[in-house]
């Protein structure tokens, strides 16, 4: 093994050496160019008003740089090179330039310019910012982390959440960011690049996108249900619906007396529940109607690319802290909400000793940062070559644990206060029953029961916290609020996920005639159509199989693979330079030692952990039973059990079969010219120089002083050339 890896390594960057001379030379090219289109500008600007100089800005290729260090515009208009100097001595080139800029405004149809053509960009930084930051800030802040840390601890649950984050979520988040801006390309383009055997981890993070896009679009049209009806006066899920029985009598649904209207609102109006996931019964033409809304809403924001749903950010991400500050300033005046906090926060410390604490609080990290989908690869592969991203990874996911954090804090105080109206009522109800001397079948009453009782996922969305709603006055506003809140964390992380997809269909270049905005489109109409499944009376249940399958294990694996990718295959030492070289500063000691052991035995032992659960607890789900007014627990069905290890092996299979197909000579994934990057320029902005490694880095990571990395040990594995030798 140490042997392939050594070959697979030394064969990446030996392409990477030799087609960065390439992307040199295009760039003396497109230099020259630009001094010609200068000049010419300067003689007859009437002739040639279309004609701008590029600016190395955000916004208008990813091809500039974010530093003012490479503007370099100025210097060339203001001081030209001499005649007869390096970037003019070849007049063919020069003849060929200036044609090419008078037959083609702004377009470069340089021979070969396809490696080097011109990428989408962010408009601004804060763009960028905003669309990672509303793609990592999803609905699982919300709505899981404070349920996960009540239930596991309370405040002593920050414990591994944090440690978690710093051996797990911000080393892998760093890594993929870092990746997709070296490499500009979507996440198999990347992978490919990395090594053309590794194809499949893009393909596999594209297929598992799809899925998860797929179901989570679910949650959206959900969304989109309670926002309309959120404007009726009173709620449609305040009070219980009344029956016209045979005898011309009213009285309340028996099945909403036996639960709650909140309940009955959601299993019986909006999902019209069956009582098992064999059966579907009936059609559920609102939910279907809600779909396709959501999905044309979702083409409607992406059809762009990032042009169109990089705007949208300003509002999608900046609007659900608007609505989180508004419920937390309206939370901490309500009766119960210091409780609700107390509850939240109150350490258990006794459960850090239980290893299904800290196998919940990496799970948590790891999809609440949206790792391995491939959306950040395609975020940060439209950045400048300049850009920071270690410190967008360390600012993005700080925001995202703070964000889970504040979420938590406003949904306990909005708990609290429904928990303590709940006891309220039921002291008054006990106290009434005693003054009666009726002291038999007394109702038990207990706050920190009512507090403990919190759901997570949908149930809390959908069941208390509208509940707690139906209680403050003008709820009709603060359910607008909530709701909308929700549609806009859900869309925002769906943009970051469905363009991890077209981000790589694109740059694989399967459709090369095809415009993106085909491509999107052909992408929402398939999706749509197949989540017509989740509109029929199992249609929540088959949303409940695909989310606990279809993301879960395949993310992990992928994520592991990206790790011992870079780690064993790219070089831990090669991508630290590639960081240096890029942002000025070397990755220290700690995030090499995560990428290569600390992150991947982490995943390992999640993985092992999770599968064991899983054999020895089983899988169930919860089936609403309406004569009940309740749900009851019930195994997956045999079908069930088959359609989630397809949609777990459809996701992960194809790292292998990349792998042993490419070893047999077919390629499922075509090579590609590297994406343009200024190698050269970086190097001497950033005074780049040789790293000599240290004895630590020697012992611990195999680095050796001729710029070689041993797999185990310095001793092992093929001799490989330095870059320095190479060039």
């Amino acid at each position: 093994m140490a042997n392939t890896a050594q070959l697979l390594r030394r064969q990446s960057s030996r392409d990477i050496v030799l087609k960065s001379q390439k992307s040199i030379d295009q760039l003396e090219l497109r230099e020259l160019r630009g001094r010609l289109v200068t000049k010419e500008h300067g003689v007859s600007h009437h002739h040639h008003t279309s004609l701008h100089h590029h600016q190395p800005l955000y916004g208008a290729t990813n091809q500039g740089f974010m530093s003012d260090a490479f503007d370099e515009s100025s210097e060339l208009e203001q001081d030209p090179p001499p005649f007869g100097s390096e970037a003019s001595t070849s007049k063919a080139k020069a003849e060929l330039v200036a044609n090419a800029s008078s037959a083609a405004d702004q377009q470069d149809i340089v021979e070969g310019e396809k490696e080097g053509e011109e990428r989408e960009s962010w408009d601004s930084k804060i763009m960028f910012l905003l669309a990672t930051i509303g793609y990592a800030v999803g609905l699982g802040n919300v709505w899981r982390f404070p349920y996960l840390a009540q239930k596991n601890g309370g405040g002593a649950f920050l414990v591994p959440y944090f440690i978690m984050l710093c051996i797990q979520g911000i080393p892998i988040f760093y890594l993929e960011l870092a990746i997709g801006q070296r490499l500009r390309k979507g996440a198999i383009g990347v992978w490919s690049q990395v090594s053309p055997y590794l194809g499949g981890i893009g393909i596999s993070s594209a297929v598992v996108s799809y899925i998860v896009a797929l179901y989570y679009n679910t949650i959206i049209a959900w969304c989109l249900i309670y926002l309309l009806h959120s404007f009726e006066s009173p709620l449609p899920w305040a009070d219980c619906p009344t029956r016209l029985y045979k005898n011309f009598t009213y009285d309340h649904e028996p099945e909403c007396v036996a639960s709650s209207p909140t309940q009955f609102y959601w299993y019986r109006t909006t999902l019209q529940c069956s009582e098992s996931v064999d059966l579907p019964e009936n059609f559920n033409y609102h939910m279907a109607i809600a779909l396709i809304v959501s999905w044309f809403l979702v083409y409607i924001c992406m059809v762009q690319g990032i042009t169109s749903s990089g705007k949208i950010v300003y509002m999608t991400a900046i609007f659900p802290y608007v609505v989180l500050i508004i419920f937390f300033f309206r939370g901490i005046t309500l009766k119960g909400a210091a409780d609700g906090v107390a509850h939240l926060f109150t350490p258990r410390w006794e459960t850090l000793l239980d290893p299904v604490v800290w196998l919940e609080a990496g799970t948590q990290i790891f999809f609440s940062l949206g790792l391995a989908f491939g959306g950040l690869i395609a975020f940060s592969s439209y950045n400048p070559a300049n850009n920071n991203c270690y410190r967008d990874a360390i600012l993005v996911s700080l925001t995202n644990c703070g964000t889970s954090m504040f979420a938590g804090v406003v949904v306990f105080s909005v708990i609290g206060f429904k928990a303590t109206a709940t006891f309220d009522r039921c002291t008054e109800e006990r106290n009434g029953l005693m003054a009666q001397n009726k002291t038999h079948n007394l109702p038990i009453c207990d706050l920190q029961t009512e507090l403990a009782n919190s759901a997570s996922g949908t149930g809390l969305a959908f069941i208390i916290f509208t509940e707690a709603i139906n209680q403050f006055p003008g709820a009709q506003l603060w359910a607008v609020l909530f709701f909308l809140m929700l549609f806009t964390l859900g869309i925002d992380s769906q943009f970051g996920t469905l363009e991890g997809v077209v981000t790589s269909l694109v740059d694989m270049k399967l459709f090369p005639n095809l415009p993106k905005e085909y491509i999107v489109g052909a992408l929402c109409f398939s999706c749509c159509l197949i989540s017509m499944c989740f509109a029929n009376g199992a249609g929540s249940y088959i949303f409940q199989l695909m989310d606990s399958f279809a993301g879960n294990f395949p993310l992990l694996i992928i994520a592991l693979f990206e790790c011992l990718s870079i780690s064993y295959i790219y070089g831990v030492r090669r991508f630290s330079d590639d960081i240096e070289m890029m942002t000025g500063s070397r990755p220290n000691f700690y995030w090499m030692f995560c990428w290569k052991y600390l992150s991947p035995c982490a995943m390992v032992t999640i993985l092992l952990a999770s599968f064991y659960q899983l054999l020895t607890e089983g899988s169930s789900y919860p089936a609403w039973i309406g004569a009940k007014g309740a749900s009851e627990n019930q195994e997956w069905p045999h079908w069930c059990i088959v359609v989630a290890f397809f949609l777990i092996l459809s996701s992960i299979l194809w790292i292998p079969i990349v792998a042993v197909l490419r070893l047999c000579g077919i390629k499922v994934v075509e090579d590609s010219d590297p994406a343009w990057f200024p190698e050269a320029e970086l190097r001497e902005v950033h005074g780049i120089v040789p790293h000599e490694p240290t004895e630590l880095e020697r012992s611990i990571f195999c680095f050796n002083m001729d710029g070689t990395e041993g797999m185990c040990c310095p001793k092992y594995g093929l001799p490989e050339k330095s870059l320095e030798e190479e060039e």
